[in-house]
């Protein structure tokens, strides 16, 4: 596996494309290596099947210009917290050496999207504890840089980025998800694919971007004070 500059979880193929699409958008332009893991194949979710999912997760990859994907295949609503799952999770990180990690918000309406921050918290710091051995033998690996974008909610914002230049690039990814946010025939009504699902994304993004002067933005927060060697 190559090395990754950020590195994105998520408990479900749609999340991160929701909260952090446009910043990976960005810095895949950039230049940067961006990937996103996500844990599970969101197997229980009320409409689409898992091949379709896969489908559309790699078209929102392809769309976000991601270096890579990856999918852990744990169960759905099944994110228990056991040291396999902590130790499949510190392995992925061992093996792409993240400078970014990206996690959901710790706090969040979807028992999973918590339970994605928990487990990815615990892998981080297993990642850099040299007596604990993953199955490939990877070196450790210490994560400095750990920020959580938001899904359902909406807190304080510790950075926010101007995603603008890429925002058809976050839609593209978005409309991906077909069999998620599409007003399909015999899909089982949910709270992605409400008639306004979109536009409360949208208008997140907007107010985002009204505080920081741009017209679209996305937010990130960190656990941990940020670490800045100048403010100029």
């Amino acid at each position: 596996m190559n090395k990754i500059d950020i590195l994105a979880f998520g408990a479900h193929p749609d999340d991160v494309e929701l909260g952090a699409g446009g910043i990976l958008a960005k810095h895949a332009r950039a230049g940067f290596k961006t990937a996103i893991c996500d844990l599970t194949y969101a197997d229980l979710s009320s409409n689409g099947t898992v091949e379709n999912r896969q489908m559309e997760a790699e078209k929102a990859a392809h769309a976000l210009g991601l270096t890579a994907r990856y999918c852990l295949g744990f169960p759905d609503r099944g994110l228990t917290g056991s040291k396999e799952q902590i130790l499949k999770i510190t392995q992925i990180i061992r093996q792409l050496q993240p400078k970014i990690i990206f996690s959901p918000y710790f706090k969040d309406r979807h028992p999973d999207h918590v339970a994605c921050n928990q487990l990815v918290k615990e892998a981080i710091f297993d990642a850099a504890i040299k007596k604990i051995v993953t199955p490939g033998d990877e070196e450790i690996h210490r994560v400095t840089k750990v920020y959580h974008y938001f899904i359902n909610d909406l807190a304080e914002a510790d950075v926010i980025v101007d995603i603008g230049s890429v925002y058809q690039q976050k839609i593209a990814a978005f409309k991906a998800y077909k069999s998620q946010f599409g007003q399909q025939e015999n899909n089982a009504k949910t709270p992605l694919n409400t008639p306004n699902f979109f536009g409360m994304i949208e208008g997140r993004d907007r107010l985002w971007g009204q505080q920081i002067g741009v017209m679209y933005g996305e937010a990130l927060v960190s656990a941990r004070p940020i670490s800045l060697s100048y403010l100029l």
